[in-house]
Order: structure tokens, then C-alpha cells, then sequence
């Protein structure tokens, strides 16, 4: 740790350049050969609680969804005295972290960002690859682009906050102190993004929190090398402490605890609303009101106008809902096509969907992979049949599990917008248009805010501007970020910060000042110079 005195400037925060992986390129040969070696490799992934490694000796394996006979790792499972043990780590790591100067604690995150930009790219996107099934570009600009830049642009916002201080009026100087929790904070990550894992436990550490991190399961292996990547860059033993395991075993025992802080979660909205209820129920228990924070479920729109561009419009509703198996939380699901341009949009979008190829992610001729795990492909499946008895399909249909958990690109046609699959999460391959009448869009637009509880992502494509102000208006509370003519998929750290509100959680904008804000306690420190000496006014005097 730093003793040195001064302002210090931060060096300059940029986005991460996203690499091509083209052809000839040499990040592509690196890639490949770090995906040939990682795949002969299979780690035993302890629990790591004040720095020491832990082997309960309950023991999973971790797999390729494209390859599901293949074992990527295997994994230590925590037990309840584990998950004391890393509340107990986290509460005397605090003591000493809570103490550094913010610089110096951001100094660890940024050496991290620079360590995955450079000597750790290529092993962080090969485990993401070969264990979340997810294309070189999409590891890509997940893994290594999304996280750099959290952990780039989180400094920068940190820098920001702290240096919003109070005005001070003669003889008086006051501060504002943004104090770290109190307690530790409990970070739930999700299986679809390598940069969320590496977000919520780091976001409140970098504030003087300490963390008790439980990735999922199905994300073990990312999750355990960008553990990897902090400890190189000095992140002392304790801040966060890597605790995977069954989630009630671990969940339990969390928020139940006194000193539970705050909940940083990213995953479904059923388990946030049950954590909800827990923390609810325990709140007389607690030293301080936890902070709950969560980005839940969506069900993401895209709409067109009369005026939209079909050629862009298909682009979109390919990539926005098959990029990733559809399993980001702002993938497209629900379309909207005027009876205009529907022929049109829906042959080019057909026409795309027939060129993509899905298969192994390490041939990287392929668009897609597999979706994540069995349980996925059964519920995807089970929404796929439904479609064939009570809708259309108009391309794709189809799933295979014999290799790994497959799902074809789908495209669903119905013309009830209140349809099971316009209304209900399915976060898989399979999108569902409603065509509509050119001469109802001020209704549609009040359907696509009324369909869902959900209010994530969405997107307006049309020329009229007209038309781009009515979606603004009516669609203004449907999504926490909100796309013109673009896909609603990619927003980019520091620049369209990500959050939904309704269901889709509590739209505190990872990415950005806001969600750092809710990892520190303020202090108001008043410093009088001359205190007064008497305690009697001058209008008390006679006259």
C-alpha cells in the first residue's frame, strides 16, 4: 500500500478495443491454442476464504454445453461451516482494507483490468468458451471488453463520487466520508456473463466493502481464472471470498447473518424476489438496513414502424436474439412488424437464420453454441412445443442433446400479441412476432408496454421521427435501456449504463456512479475552526 502524498491523476479510461479473431490475426492463434490447451485441462477448483484454499471434499463437475461428456473442472462445494468461515474472513479483511486509500485499493482493480488486457485474454476467453459455450466474439466482448472496462470505468466513477463534497461556509469546513458497509456484501453471479462475475463482488470491494462471492455453478471455470487474475493484481486475502456451493446452503446462512450489508445479485427474478422476502422477514435482525441490489428477468422487445428499414431491422432480430443462444438477459424475444414491411423483414431474417451455423465454439465458423445446461434445454424445448400446437414456426424448431444441449435459431409467428411466448421469459434461441396493422400503432405501442411485467431492454426502429417520439413516450418506463434504430442487445460500459426497473430489478445501472453509490455509508464531518465561547445571541442583548 501507497504512503505517497498528493492528488493522484488516474491514468486515462478508455473502452477496452474489441479484437477481431479474424483470419491470420495473431490473437486468433493465441486463442486457439490456448482453447486446445485449457480443453486438456480439468482444474480442482477449491473455495478460497481469507485467502486459503478449501477442499471440503463435495465434489461437482463442471462441462462444455456443447460437449456435455466433456469435464472442464471440477469443483468444491461449501458447506455451512464454510460459508461462517468466509463471513468471519470477510469481517477482518474489512478492518484493514476498509483503511487503504481509495487509490490504493483502486490501484488492484486497475492492475487487473491491464493483466486481462494482455497476459490473461486469451485463458479468460478460452474458459468462458469452453465452459459458457460462448463464440470468440462473443467471449470476447464479454470477458474481456466488459470487464476491463468495469474495472476501468468503475475507478473513474469512484474518483467522482468521492469527490462530490459539501459546501462550507466561514470558519467551517465540512466533508462528506464514503465510508464502506458496515458488514460484508453478498454477490450472486449469473452463468451468462464472465464480466458480471467479475463485476459484483469487485464494485463493492472497490468501495471498502468486503464480499462473499457465490458464482453459479454453470460459470465455474471463468469465475475461478478472474479470481486468478485479482490475486495477481494484489488483492489482499479476505476482500472477497470465492464461496460456490448449493445456493440455499450458501443463501442461508448469508441472509441470515447480522452483518449482511447488502446483496449484489444478477440471475432470476423468482430467486430475487424470494432473497427479498428472506432479508424482509430476518430485518430486525441486522446491524444496518442491507442494500439490495439485483438485475433480473426480462422479456425484450424490439418494435418497427411503417417507416423502419427492414434490411436493419432483420439484422437486429438475428443478432439481438440468437447471438449467444439467446441467452443474454437483453436478448430480443418479443417483435413487432408492421403488415408492411413483414414480408420483407421476415424473408431477409429467414434467409440469415438459414446461414447460421451452430456447433463446437472452437470452430469459429460458427455463429452459435449450445445453451447452457439440461434443465435450459428442457424448458426451452417445452416452449418449443408449445409453439408447434398453438402457433407458427416459421424457421427452426428444433433441438438435439446428443452431443450437447442444441437449440435451433427459432422463429415464431402468432397472432395473439397475449401469447405465452410474447409474455414469458424463455432466455433461449426462440423469438415470436406479432404482426400488426400499419394503422394501429399508437395500440401496439401500449400493448408492448402492457404484455410483460418485465422492463429491461427494447428498441424503435423507424425513419419518422415522429414516430421515435411516440415510442419514447409510450414505451418511456417499458425499458431501463432503450434503443434507436439498434439492437437492443450491447450496451457498452460508460456509455449506456445497464439496468430495467418493473421486474427486471432495481435498475441501479451497472456501469456507472449510481451503482457504486450503493456501497457506501456517507458520513457528514463538520470541522469548526473557532468554536463559540458563549452561549448567548446577539439579539439577546438589551437595547
Amino acid at each position: 500500500m501507497s504512503h505517497a502524498t498528493g492528488i493522484r491523476r488516474l491514468p486515462p479510461t478508455h473502452n477496452e478495443p474489441i479484437r477481431s479473431y479474424a483470419p491470420g490475426t495473431s490473437e486468433r492463434a493465441e486463442l486457439k491454442a490456448r482453447l486446445n490447451a485449457m480443453e486438456g485441462e480439468c482444474p480442482e477448483i477449491p473455495l478460497v476464504i481469507g485467502g486459503k484454499h478449501i477442499r471440503t471434499g463435495d465434489i461437482a463437475k463442471a462441462t462444455s454445453p456443447h460437449k456435455h461428456a466433456h469435464v472442464t473442472a471440477t469443483w468444491h462445494k461449501a458447506r455451512t461451516q464454510d460459508v461462517q468461515a468466509a463471513i468471519v474472513a470477510a469481517r477482518d479483511a474489512q478492518r484493514d482494507w476498509a483503511s487503504w486509500r481509495w487509490e490504493d485499493r483502486a490501484g488492484v482493480f486497475l492492475k487487473a483490468a491491464e493483466l486481462l488486457a494482455t497476459t490473461h485474454r486469451a485463458t479468460l476467453n478460452a474458459a468462458t468458451m469452453l465452459g459458457q459455450s460462448k463464440t470468440a466474439y462473443q467471449a470476447e466482448i464479454d470477458a474481456a471488453c466488459e470487464l476491463i472496462d468495469f474495472w476501468r470505468f468503475n475507478v473513474q466513477f469512484a474518483s467522482e463520487l468521492y469527490s462530490e463534497q459539501p459546501i462550507s461556509s466561514v470558519g467551517v469546513w465540512n466533508q462528506t466520508d464514503y465510508r464502506g458497509l458496515e458488514g460484508f456484501v453478498y454477490a450472486v453471479t449469473p452463468f451468462n456473463f464472465t464480466a458480471i462475475g467479475g463485476n459484483l463482488p469487485t464494485a463493492p470491494a472497490l468501495m471498502g466493502g468486503t464480499v462473499i462471492w457465490k458464482p453459479a455453478a454453470s460459470a465455474i471455470l471463468s469465475a475461478w481464472h478472474t479470481l486468478q487474475i485479482l490475486e495477481a493484481a494484489g488483492l489482499p486475502p479476505g476482500v472477497i471470498n470465492f464461496v460456490p456451493g448449493d445456493a440455499v446452503t450458501v443463501s442461508n446462512e448469508v441472509l441470515a447473518h447480522p452483518e449482511l450489508a447488502g446483496v449484489h445479485f444478477t440471475g432470476s427474478t423468482a430467486v430475487f424476489n424470494s432473497m427479498w422476502q428472506t432479508i424482509g422477514s430476518n430485518i430486525g435482525r441486522y446491524k444496518s438496513y442491507p442494500r439490495i441490489v439485483g438485475e433480473t428477468g426480462g422479456k425484450d422487445f424490439m418494435i418497427a414502424h411503417a417507416s423502419a428499414d427492414p434490411a436493419a431491422f432483420a439484422v437486429a432480430i438475428v443478432r439481438a436474439g440468437f447471438e449467444y443462444q439467446g441467452q443474454k438477459c437483453s436478448a430480443a424475444s418479443r417483435i413487432y412488424v408492421p403488415k408492411s414491411l413483414w414480408n420483407d423483414v421476415r424473408d431477409r431474417t429467414i434467409a440469415m437464420m438459414k446461414d447460421i451455423r451452430m456447433g463446437d465454439v472452437k470452430d469459429f465458423r460458427n455463429f452459435m453454441g449450445a445453451v447452457i445446461d439440461k434443465k435450459a434445454f428442457e424448458r426451452i424445448s417445452g416452449y418449443l412445443d408449445h409453439a408447434k400446437k398453438n402457433a407458427k414456426i416459421l424457421a427452426g424448431g428444433g433441438a438435439k442433446n446428443d452431443t450437447g444441449w442444441f437449440v435451433e435459431p427459432t422463429l415464431v409467428q402468432t397472432d395473439n400479441p397475449s401469447y405465452r411466448l410474447m409474455c414469458e421469459e424463455i432466455f433461449g434461441p426462440v423469438v415470436t412476432v406479432h404482426v400488426y396493422d400499419d394503422a394501429k400503432w399508437h395500440e401496439t405501442l401500449k400493448i408492448v408496454d402492457a404484455t410483460s411485467p418485465y422492463a429491461l431492454t427494447g428498441a424503435v426502429f423507424a425513419r419518422e421521427k415522429q414516430a421515435v417520439a411516440d415510442a419514447h413516450i409510450a414505451l418511456r418506463n417499458a425499458a431501463g435501456n432503450f434503443y434507436v434504430n439498434d439492437k437492443c442487445t450491447g450496451a457498452v460500459v460508460g456509455q449506456q449504463p445497464f439496468g430495467g426497473a418493473r421486474a427486471s430489478g432495481t435498475n441501479d445501472k451497472a456501469g456507472s456512479k449510481l451503482n457504486l453509490a450503493r456501497w457506501v455509508s456517507a458520513r457528514t464531518v463538520k470541522e469548526t475552526f473557532v468554536p463559540a465561547t458563549d452561549h448567548r445571541y446577539p439579539f439577546m442583548d438589551a437595547e
